[in-house]
């Protein structure tokens, strides 16, 4: 039976250097909260690529997909980050940080890869045009604005990816954006969306609070 909130003491746990068990994305969803301290475990790269693939499969509107994805191992990397993002600890306790941003003008150069690869010739450019008149006109900032709510599509399926698979996470915030980008060389133009710590909690921290169905929805 789905309750609001879940108890901490129900959170599959596994030991060190052992994979957690798979979860459900309805158990997934259930027991994911922000973990904010990490055990030294390796995340592989693989395991890494894992996740990024199927958060790859987020829907996007016209399938633009305008996210990105910077992995930081690097430990110095991480402790310049921590500074950024205001003394966060997981931010440099984590094995991996993923610093997810949107990078519209990225995407508008390459609106040939977007288009879907079994339309006729004459419909792939039609699609490509009609995108360009649809973004084309926009400013720069109004673009941005646009892709990182599509971004944070994205950053939804992480999260529930990353717990389904075994992994705690921790999406922040908080942190300055001109010293992210210059540290890992995004572009200006980019928004960054989330840092995101990623491994296996050393403590369980709270279990989640959320409001009752009845609070946020209303049935007509």
């Amino acid at each position: 039976m789905l309750q609001n909130e879940t108890p901490a003491a129900s959170l599959p746990t596994a030991e060190d250097g052992a994979q957690a068990p798979r979860l459900s994305a309805a158990d997934a969803a259930l027991l994911r909260h922000s973990v904010r301290r990490y055990r030294d475990t390796p995340v592989t790269d693989d395991e890494v690529r894992t996740l990024l693939t199927l958060t790859g499969r987020a829907p996007s509107a016209f399938n633009l997909q305008p996210w990105r994805f910077v992995v930081v191992r690097d430990q110095g990397t991480k402790d310049q980050l921590r500074d950024a993002a205001y003394g966060q600890a997981q931010v440099s306790g984590a094995p991996v940080l993923i610093v997810l941003y949107a990078d519209m003008e990225d995407t508008m150069s390459h609106l040939d890869e977007v288009v879907h690869p079994d339309l006729p010739a004459d419909k792939k450019a039609a699609t490509v045009a009609m995108l360009e008149n649809t973004f084309g006109g926009m400013p720069p900032e109004a673009r941005a604005v646009w892709a990182n709510a599509q971004a944070n599509i994205a950053l939804g399926y992480l999260l529930l990816i990353a717990k389904s698979e075994g992994f705690d996470t921790s999406p922040m915030l908080g942190f300055q954006a001109d010293q992210v980008k210059a540290l890992l060389s995004i572009p200006a133009h980019a928004t960054i969306t989330a840092l995101i710590a990623v491994g296996r909690g050393d403590v369980d921290g709270f279990r989640s609070h959320r409001h009752a169905v009845d609070r946020v929805a209303t049935f007509r």
